[in-house]
Formats: structure tokens, sequence, C-alpha cells
């Protein structure tokens, strides 16, 4: 399923933008463009694995920082103490002062707005920023998800008939095997090249069409199919994700259609099959974009 969400946080003169893009994939594929350290690749992993469970996924992170807010900072717990020091000094020196150019320039009281040295809110903004992205992706996934259960739903109902034409036609199956055997055989005996005056045994030809008819019997197949039909349906008007679980009814539907298809005796019914079957890889494609 496909989507994009961005994602903004500020602080100070600090800001984080955190782009996603997700498109279909079978699995969970994450690539992240950008450079972070280990624990903080971990949170975003952490994070989109909870939101997401199929697609490829790219996260883009971008750091901008106010070049009119950077240079130097003070420290002013750092400058109270230097002159409280300075002061005493001076007191005992009996001079004035100390002035506040030389407090200034006392070790740690004049610091450099190093980049880096806010990492962890730097990290903050980014994970909000990643919050806000996946919301925004989540926002669009829905919508084409609502497309999808649409067209979903649609071809579904459209297997539902096949194999309700499928479940009548099947009613005639016996029927049509005795027919065919029995010509098959009046062919035979009419031929001229037998010369034995054979008869149909009514008990036999009785026997053969049962044996038959059990063999091109499909009404298990029928059975597992309506219900599979029926899970899919349930499936994709349900809350969460289901794009595996759709997966593996599109396999179960496949494998009953192909089933009847090898059982089958009657041409309307391999037509109706061959049908479904189209009908089917379509949802099978569709299926690939559900998450």
């Amino acid at each position: 399923m496909t989507g994009f969400g961005r994602g903004v946080a500020e602080q100070g003169n600090v800001r984080a933008t955190v782009d996603l893009r997700a498109v279909n994939h079978r699995f969970l594929d994450l690539k992240l463009r950008a450079q972070v350290m280990p624990a903080l690749e971990e949170q975003i992993a952490g994070r989109i694995r909870a939101a997401i469970e199929r697609g490829s996924v790219t996260v883009s992170i971008h750091i901008a920082r106010h070049a009119a807010a950077a240079g130097p900072r003070i420290d002013e717990v750092a400058a109270r103490a230097a002159h409280g020091q300075l002061a005493l000094l001076a007191k005992s020196l009996g001079i004035a002062g100390p002035e506040l150019a030389l407090v200034l320039a006392q070790p740690g009281v004049v610091l450099a707005d190093e980049p880096g040295s806010d990492s962890e809110m730097v990290d903050a903004l980014i994970l909000t920023a990643l919050d806000a992205a996946i919301g925004g992706l989540q926002q669009m996934r829905a919508v084409e998800g609502r497309v999808l259960e649409r067209d979903l739903a649609m071809r579904l109902d459209e297997l539902g008939k096949l194999r309700g034409t499928i479940v009548g036609l099947a009613a005639g199956v016996t029927e049509h095997v005795q027919k065919k055997l029995a010509e098959r055989l009046r062919r035979l005996l009419g031929d001229e090249s037998n010369k034995s005056g054979s008869v149909v045994d009514p008990a036999r030809l009785a026997q053969e069409v049962a044996l038959l008819a059990e063999r091109a019997d499909i009404t298990e197949e029928l059975v597992r199919l309506a219900s599979h039909l029926e899970q899919a349906g349930a499936t994709i008007g349900g809350l969460g994700a289901s794009g595996r679980k759709l997966d593996f009814l599109v396999q179960e539907i496949g494998r009953e259609l192909n089933t009847i298809g090898s059982k089958s005796q009657v041409t309307e019914i391999s037509s109706a099959v061959v049908e479904a079957k189209a009908v089917l890889e379509k949802v099978r494609e569709q299926v690939q974009n559900v998450e």
C-alpha cells in the first residue's frame, strides 16, 4: 500500500523534518536515509514496526539550525561563581572590581554553541516529527484502503456468483456422465466391427456411472470455496492488518478452483472455473496492496 507522510517538530533554533514514503511490498522493508546513533535508529524502527506491518518504507530525516540564533552562550551559574571569587580576591587586595570583562574571561563562563551539544533535544524532535509523519502516512493509506476494500468486495462477490453457477451445473453431473457413457457405449456396440451382438447391462452401466460421478463430485470443494470466500469478505471489512491472511485465503481459493477444474467433466463448469481464475488473479494483484 502506498503513502506519504511528513512531520515537523521545532524547538529553539532547531527544526527536525521527517518524511516517510511507502510502496507495496510483501513484508516490511525499512530504509533509513540518515546518519543517527544506533539507539535512535532502533527507536525509529520500533515505532514504524508498531504502526506498519507491510510495505517498503523509506525514512528521510533533515535537521535545520537557524543561523541567527547560533553563537556563544553564557553560563550564568558559572559567571556568578567566578564573580564571587574575584570579588573576594579584590576585597582582600583592597582594589575595586571585578569588571565584567574579567568575569567573562574566566574558564567555563562563555560556552560555544556547538552542534551536537543538544543531541538529546534533537533526538526528541526527530521522534516527535516521526510520529506526525506516521500519522500522515496512515491517513493516506486509509483512504487507499477504502478504495481497495470496495474493489475487493466487488471481485469477491463476482467469485461468489461464479461459484453459484458451478453449484447449479454440478447438480446435473451424474445425468451428464450417464448420457456421455451411454452414448459412448452405443457407438461401440453399433460399430460394424462388433460382431458379438453384445448388449448393455443396465446394472453394470449404473455402477460405472456411479463410479465416474463419484470421481467428478466437487461438493467438498464447493463447500470449502464458500467458506474461503466468506472469510475473505469478513477480513476485508474488518479492522487491523489483513494482507497476510488474504494472501493465504487467495491461495486456498485458487487451490479449490484448480481441483474443481481437474475433476470437471462438464464444459460449462470448466468455463466457469477459467473465468473465476481470471477474477482471482485480479484479487491476488490487489491483495499485494493490502497491509
